[in-house]
């Protein structure tokens, strides 16, 4: 039975205590309601001030028994309060040092300033693809949420260099400014960079003029929502039928049965693939992808590239294929890297 229900249980019994005396006065002594309500709070409440009627022995029965449930109560009240404020104290302590231990375990991680609703949706999508996050909110209400979806959560502000290496940025792979203050967000982003350089940041902007700011902070990327969602709705109404295939491609329209994704394929120099050609590494014809762009290592991006195109250790790939087949390719070029 948790907090609120207890309380609620409580107030009931007190009141039926309560109505049960006035219905005793009422009917044994034959007193008006109010004096027989009167008489019952004296009694409960333990007051003292004497009775309102003087009392039959009938009368004394009631008050005898009103006085014994309202001692009752009084304990019964008192050691309900007291465990639901340890319990309170042990959760809240609990839970901080829990919170406290999965951070301390995290490598390789991402991190999410904001709890909002863009903040939310980016949580979201990590978790979808089984990366572990961190998320940060200055807000208890806000981060609430993360609490209960049982995400670590650290509620300070992300703004100081300390919140930051709470959340182990030295060893995150990434960070999202997604605070709904433009400056907050610079902040966050200028910290971040200092605190690791190689860090992969994104950040949210509302104008142009902090898009520029957050870039010259170190943001890797910047997104505008109300330009983003401009774009999109403009794509609907021009390329519906190429805005709903980079839908599906990129799983942006969410749900459970999204087979079709695109993914980045890291290939390392003890990768499989290294030093074969696009042909020779048969990605097509084993798993079913479809090669869209490899990323040179320091160089280019190439679009659409040719079967005679080598791969090289370091380049990445960009494949788009069904979400199991990515899973396998890159649980093969993981196993042969760590191996």
């Amino acid at each position: 039975m948790n907090a609120w229900r207890r309380i609620l249980v409580l107030l009931f019994s007190t009141g039926l205590l309560l109505l049960l005396g006035m219905l005793g006065f009422h009917l044994v002594e034959g007193w008006d309601f109010f004096d027989a309500f009167y008489m019952t709070l004296m009694t409960l409440t333990t007051v003292g001030y004497g009775e309102v009627h003087p009392l039959s022995h009938s009368g004394r029965v009631v008050a005898s028994a009103l006085m014994l449930g309202g001692v009752a109560m009084v304990f019964i009240s008192f050691g309900v309060i007291v465990d639901i404020i340890i319990k309170l104290e042990l959760a809240d302590t609990f839970g901080r040092r829990w919170r406290k231990r999965m951070i301390e375990k995290l490598d390789g991680h991402y991190i999410v300033c904001g709890a909002g609703r863009v903040g939310r949706s980016v949580i979201g999508e990590i978790r979808r693809n089984g990366a572990p996050v961190v998320m940060i909110d200055s807000d208890a209400t806000r981060a609430k949420w993360g609490i209960e979806q049982g995400i670590p959560t650290l509620v300070a502000d992300a703004t100081k260099d300390e919140t930051l290496q709470q959340a182990r940025i030295a060893h995150a792979k990434g960070l999202v400014a997604a605070i709904s203050s433009d400056a907050e967000n610079v902040y966050v982003t200028l910290s971040a960079h200092v605190l690791n350089p190689k860090l992969i940041i994104s950040a949210r902007a509302s104008d142009e003029q902090a898009e520029e700011k957050l870039k010259r902070a170190g943001a890797s990327t910047v997104f505008t929502p109300y330009r983003f969602i401009g774009h999109r709705l403009a794509q609907s109404l021009l390329r519906p039928h190429v805005l709903s295939f980079l839908d599906v491609a990129s799983a942006f329209a969410g749900g459970d049965n999204i087979e079709i994704e695109t993914e980045q394929l890291h290939i390392a120099k003890e990768s499989p693939l290294c030093n074969q050609t696009l042909e020779e590494s048969h990605v097509r014809q084993e798993y079913g992808l479809i090669v869209l762009a490899l990323k040179k290592a320091g160089g280019p991006m190439l679009f659409n590239p040719g079967g005679t195109t080598r791969i090289e250790g370091g380049d990445v790939l960009i494949a788009m294929g069904e979400s199991a087949q990515l899973k396998r390719i890159n649980e093969v070029l993981k196993g042969r890297a760590e191996s």
